[in-house]
């Protein structure tokens, strides 16, 4: 199978020889074999593994998504995923990637208070200009 592993900004992942693939969906674990039936999946998220003739085993964790096969070609497109070979590496970078994101979120969180209070300020000042 050949895999491809789509972000909202582009290509994660491309890989040729795809001997099986492990993703999680609504439904429970699904596994793709290259010989099975089309289909389409509602991933959520969790642990993505897909193992490769040259490479062996890799682990993604991934967001929701959806997976699509036909024929030979899979494609995953996920909103976020973050990749190791083995499961211990993966854990210590997601946990680094969370941790990265929930900086982020309270700088914005941050920095949406100041504008909202900001904007209270002016216009609080824009009221009493007009009586």
């Amino acid at each position: 199978m050949n895999l491809k592993i789509l972000l909202p900004f582009g290509i994660f992942a491309s890989h040729d020889r795809v001997l099986r693939i492990v993703a999680e969906t609504r439904a429970g674990s699904l596994g793709l074999l290259p010989r099975r039936l089309d289909c389409v999946a509602a991933l959520v998220p969790g642990i993505l593994m897909y193992e490769t003739e040259a490479g062996g085993a890799a682990y993604l964790a991934v967001d929701e998504g959806v997976l699509v096969k036909t024929g030979a070609e899979v494609r995953i497109s996920v909103r976020h995923a973050a990749g190791g070979t083995t499961l211990e590496g993966l854990h210590a970078k997601v946990k680094r990637d969370f941790m990265l994101v929930d900086e982020r979120e309270r700088e914005v969180h941050a920095a949406l208070a100041k504008i909202e209070a900001g904007f209270i300020g002016r216009f609080v000042e824009f009221q009493h200009g007009r009586r």
